[in-house]
């Protein structure tokens, strides 16, 4: 089996696995008990916050635990809005392909009479700084863009982003769920004022992640009940689980440079093999993206089949956003970028592990020409593109 789905999980890594299994077995205690035993959980909770903390280079009361992504996108996003709500400000400005865990709680937050502008991201999926400066406006409490896009892998600007929020006052959020941990993210030098990042996107384990949160800025709670987390998450703490995200999150950072150059050129060679399929189309950036990320439009064909095919072929592939997966709908990122809905049904994301080899990605360009090839022998719409009937859109 060959698994190119690592943006929607990957794999726990030996070490985390290990740090996780050891804390379950060894140092299991209530962490706010005071007995002996729960301290020493305390403890574990504690310098695993400090490592994540100094990993990212923030301080470690910045740091709430929480169960992912979508959680610390929920919470940053709600408490933004809570303040500029005391403050008069009610307008929101994001980006029109974030994930749906921003981009529902947006929806959440316009019912309930919020604004919001959500920019366009242009063909090549990138949020320009300048429309996010002219987006901004004096009733504005926030602006939240992804830092690396989960479907199309595209980086965005997030440094040029922050310092306009910062000159404007407005709180910057970002969701670095796929950046954390393949790229250098430093949330000072980033001008980051909130950031998500869930264990499980850089080999650590489901169910847990983290938000970093800037001294000075206020939560609102999501869930009530108890003082864990300073007061700003209650529930007793996952501390295998936070161990290891901190275990996996050093190991991942450690090989980030060494990891980064070799899924680069596993990347750009599958990208050029990918290319030689007539009436297909790389989605994004070609440069300014993840290091692993590879997203393809064929045109005439469905991607469900392909990827069906694909799996049969022993190829772990997706056509986007693993919380979208059972939608029949084209994917938001790539309308949002000008696909138009027949070219975008046609779509398949691949997005390699660090382990990938040649010889492996030179099996998957040959799998998928082989597969497309098929899926057009019998498509109507390829016989219509091919006798005329319809124009070839790429």
């Amino acid at each position: 089996m060959i698994y190119a789905d690592n943006a929607a999980t990957t794999k726990m890594s030996e070490a985390a696995f290990n740090t996780m299994t050891s804390v379950m077995n060894e140092i299991w205690g209530n962490p706010s008990s005071l007995y002996a035993h729960g301290q020493k959980a305390k403890d574990v909770l504690e310098n695993s916050r400090e490592e994540i903390a100094r990993l990212i280079g923030a301080d470690p009361r910045e740091i709430v635990f929480t169960s992912g992504g979508s959680e610390a996108d929920n919470q940053a996003i709600l408490s933004a809005a809570e303040t500029g709500r005391k403050k008069g400000k009610t307008h929101i400005v994001s980006s029109a392909f974030e994930h749906h865990a921003v981009l529902h709680t947006l929806q959440r937050l316009e019912k309930e009479g919020f604004s919001v502008t959500l920019l366009d991201v242009h063909e090549n999926g990138i949020v320009l700084p300048e429309e996010v400066e002219a987006a901004v406006r004096e009733d504005t409490c926030l602006v939240t863009i992804m830092y690396a896009n989960n479907e199309i892998g595209t980086i965005q600007p997030i440094k040029e982003i922050g310092e306009i929020c910062r000159k404007k006052s407005v709180i910057f959020h970002t969701d670095a769920v796929q950046a954390i941990g393949h790229i250098p993210v430093n949330v000072k030098d980033d001008n980051i004022d909130m950031l998500s990042a869930s264990a499980h996107k850089f080999h650590g384990p489901k169910g847990v992640g983290f938000l970093y949160v800037r001294k000075g800025i206020s939560l609102t709670n999501l869930i009530e009940g108890g003082a864990q987390e300073r007061g700003y998450r209650a529930g007793t703490e996952n501390v295998p689980g936070i161990a290891a995200m901190a275990t996996a999150l050093k190991e991942s950072i450690s090989k980030t440079d060494e990891n980064r150059c070799r899924l680069a050129a596993a990347r750009d060679r599958l990208i050029e093999g990918l290319r030689q399929i007539p009436h297909s189309a790389l989605n994004g950036d070609a440069e300014n993206r993840l290091p692993g990320n590879v997203n393809f439009c064929f045109e005439g064909i469905e991607g469900e089949s392909l990827l069906l095919l694909l799996d049969d072929k022993g190829i772990c592939a997706s056509s986007g956003s693993a919380c979208t997966s059972g939608s029949l709908d084209p994917s938001h990122v790539l309308l949002a970028i000008g696909r138009v809905h027949d070219v975008a049904h046609g779509s398949m994301r691949l997005s390699l592990g660090e382990d990938i080899t040649e010889e492996q990605v030179d099996y998957i360009i040959k799998s998928v020409k082989e597969v497309v090839d098929h899926l057009r022998g019998f498509s109507p719409i390829w016989r219509d593109l091919i006798s005329g009937k319809r124009k070839f859109i790429l």
